[in-house]
């Protein structure tokens, strides 16, 4: 899979994206990441790539045909791509929205900054606006990184352990179970005995039960979108949390 990253600053994105999984993926030709430095698509003498807003205002605006120049360059030199903008504007960046892009060969991630980009580059350039969240950063360039990060880890090939991705926090719309590992006794708390129990079933069901009875504590909201088997029906009754559940989801329905 390839990544074009389209920034004013590759120099931030150096040593996050040469560190860890994402190191080892590049290494093993999973992953190509490619940084192009939008100046080097300026138009005059100052590499310039914003200017000041027709009709007045604050800030300045992301040039439209110098913008336009780097998706062009990117995708000469990879293919068609899948557009992507990163903006505070655009669709909920989520764990479901990952997996989406998982299944793309090519996605070109384009870092706004100040004030945002010319509407024109926008409607006529960009295939999707993704958000990060409810919050403003000075550019897109952490949203870029947080974008490679959890794509690549759900390639084929990538994480260690095979099925690690599919039992991450909201692969399923559930919050992931607690975790233990030595030492078995830590300020006078014990591990479960279940976990040491070797018995896999229960050791799954505690899980199971774990991360729902995690999931109604912090994120409720999440159990609206989630359906449950037949097993795991009956598991949930005998527990008492499958009213609890069905209230929740009839709430939000």
């Amino acid at each position: 899979m390839i990544f074009d990253i389209l920034t004013i600053f590759p120099e931030l994105l150096d040593s996050p994206l040469n560190e860890s999984i994402l190191r080892r993926a590049r290494e093993q030709g999973q992953i190509r990441i490619e940084t192009t430095d939008i100046r080097d698509f300026a138009l005059d003498k100052h590499s310039s790539t914003d200017d000041r807003p027709f009709g007045g205002g604050e800030g300045m605006v992301m040039k439209a045909d110098v913008l336009q120049g780097a998706v062009n360059h990117a995708r000469e030199q990879n293919g068609p791509g899948r557009v992507i903008l990163l903006s505070p504007q655009g669709r909920a960046y989520t764990q479901a929205v990952a997996e989406e892009l998982s299944r793309q060969e090519h996605l070109i991630l384009v870092c706004g900054r100040y004030e945002g980009v010319d509407e024109r580059f926008r409607a006529t350039c960009v295939d999707e606006e993704l958000s990060i969240g409810d919050y403003i950063l000075t550019g897109g360039e952490l949203a870029a990184m947080i974008i490679v990060d959890s794509v690549t880890r759900l390639l084929p090939g990538v994480l260690g352990c095979a099925d690690s991705a599919e039992r991450d926090t909201f692969s399923r719309g559930l919050l992931k179970h607690p975790q233990y590992t030595r030492p078995r006794v830590f300020e006078d708390q014990n591990i479960p005995e279940v976990l040491l129990s070797g018995n896999h079933a229960r050791i799954d069901e505690f899980r199971f039960l774990a991360s729902v009875r995690q999931t109604l504590e912090r994120r409720p909201e999440l159990l609206a979108g989630v359906s449950f088997s037949a097993a795991e029906v009956k598991v949930l009754k005998h527990h008492g949390l499958h009213g609890q559940i069905m209230a929740l989801q009839s709430e939000s329905a």
